[in-house]
This record gives C-alpha cells, sequence and structure tokens, in this order.
C-alpha cells in the first residue's frame, strides 16, 4: 500500500497538484449532481427500475430495435458512471498520485492521467451493464414467479448474504491486495512505449482488480437503492477504507458479519 510521503511527494509539482484538483472536482460535482436528483421531484428515475415511466423514454424504447431492453440499459450506463465517479474514483487516488509521480512532467502529462481513468471506468462500466442485464432476468423470473411477487424481499436478503460471504473469501483479498500496492501495480505495466494504450490498460486492469474485490458491496446498491445517497456514502467510504488505509484489511470479519447479520434480520422481520 502505498506511503503518505510517496503520496504527498506525487502530489508536490504544480501539474500534479492540478491533476489531483481535478479528480477531487470531478469526484465532488458526481456526489452534487447524485444529491441533487435524488432530492428532485425525478428521483424515481434514478433508480432503473422506474425509467419506463418517462413517456420519451418508451417512446425511443418501441423505435429503436429491441429497445425496451437496450435503451434502458445505456441510460442506467449513464447513471452508474456518475455513481462511479462519486463512490470509486476517490479509492484510486494513491493510483493516481504514484502514476503522476512516475510520468513526472510530461506534456502530456494530463492526457494520460485521463486515459488511465477512462480504462478504470470502462471496467466498471462493463460490470455495471453486466449486472443491469442479469437484474433484469431476474425482474423477469421474479415476475413470473408467484412467490417472488409475494416475496420479494427474498432476493434482497440473497444479495446482501452474498455480499456478506464474499468479504471471507480469497478471491477478494487477492484482488484488494493488488488494489493495495499502487508502486508495484504502476511498475509492472508502465513502460512508456506506447504511452497512451498502456495508461488506458493501466487504469483497465485496475479496474478490473477493483471489480474483483468491490462487486458483491456495489449489488447491495440494487438493493438499497442508487438514490440512496446516505447507503451509498457508507459504501464508498467501506470500500476506500478496504483499499487505502492501513488498517483497511481488518474491516473484513465486521463488515461480513454486518452484511450477514442484515440478510439475516431482513429474513427473520419478513418471514
Amino acid at each position: 500500500m502505498i506511503e503518505a510521503g510517496p503520496l504527498r511527494r506525487a502530489a508536490s509539482t504544480p501539474h500534479a497538484r492540478l491533476s489531483l484538483a481535478l479528480v477531487v472536482a470531478l469526484v465532488a460535482l458526481a456526489w452534487l449532481a447524485l444529491a441533487g436528483w435524488s432530492a428532485s421531484p425525478w428521483r424515481r428515475w434514478l433508480d432503473h427500475g422506474a425509467w419506463d415511466d418517462l413517456a420519451w423514454l418508451a417512446a425511443l424504447c418501441r423505435a429503436v430495435p429491441a429497445g425496451e431492453r437496450v435503451v434502458p440499459a445505456l441510460a442506467y450506463a449513464l447513471a452508474w458512471i456518475l455513481m462511479i465517479a462519486a463512490m470509486m474514483l476517490p479509492t484510486t487516488l494513491p493510483l493516481l498520485a504514484m502514476f503522476r509521480r512516475v510520468i513526472g512532467d510530461r506534456r502530456d502529462a494530463g492526457m494520460l492521467v485521463g486515459a488511465l481513468i477512462a480504462g478504470y471506468t470502462l471496467a466498471w462500466l462493463a460490470f455495471g451493464v453486466a449486472a443491469y442485464l442479469v437484474d433484469g432476468l431476474v425482474r423477469d423470473v421474479a415476475a413470473s414467479s408467484g412467490f417472488f411477487v409475494a416475496h420479494g424481499w427474498v432476493v434482497g436478503s440473497l444479495v446482501i448474504g452474498a455480499a456478506g460471504a464474499f468479504q471471507f473469501s480469497a478471491l477478494k483479498y487477492r484482488c484488494l491486495e493488488r488494489c493495495r500496492t499502487p508502486f508495484g501495480f504502476v511498475n509492472s505495466r508502465w513502460r512508456g512505449r506506447h504511452p497512451l494504450g498502456e495508461s488506458f490498460r493501466l487504469g483497465l486492469g485496475h479496474g478490473a482488480f477493483c471489480v474483483g474485490c468491490c462487486w458483491a458491496l456495489m449489488l447491495v446498491t440494487f438493493v438499497v437503492g442508487m438514490g440512496s445517497i446516505g447507503w451509498m456514502l457508507v459504501l464508498a467510504a467501506a470500500m476506500a477504507a478496504e483499499k487505502n488505509l492501513r488498517w483497511g484489511a481488518r474491516l473484513r470479519t465486521p463488515l461480513g458479519l454486518a452484511l450477514l447479520a442484515w440478510a439475516a434480520g431482513i429474513a427473520v422481520a419478513n418471514g
């Protein structure tokens, strides 16, 4: 895991400070946009399950081949990118700081940082679209089942329970260790021969490991609702602590047990 000293030195040059400030501003704008959206009369449209209430979106769905799937998926992807910028981009700050230290004051440094962020975002976008398609399939199956129509809480309990169980898996911590060692990650992938492509692939690879360690917690947003700013802050803080703080790995047991207890509580309350 990156030390505080290198992190400060990585952000010591004017160009590095500007890059860091732009990333922080992007994160702040994403949170403000989500907060404004969730507090507006259109709050229900932040929930992907209610987008078919929009008249113009329904018309577009009818006009596009397979539009009832494609159009909502694209709309969801846009909302997902906003959520990733707010929740997950802050967890990449040590990686960005180390990368800025490695590339120094290159004239194309800003473009290379942008390519890294684009690769990272693409990894999470691919997961988000896949999660949306699976969620749609689950909804279709549940809608045709009398049991799930009457017991919709079962799906939520299973998702939260799975997130709790995943906290104790070896896969999560293999991926998490890659995320917690930004110097080794950059050093093993950056050669500088094809700067733009290498930056993009570096971000894509880091995003893939980030998905590997955080996907289960992100799925909890499907249960609590993407418009729930409070829960999003709690989940974002937990993932940032796991990835970036020295004692982050110690959250494994309490967070896993808390999620399992939450899932059990839902089952007991509704069963």
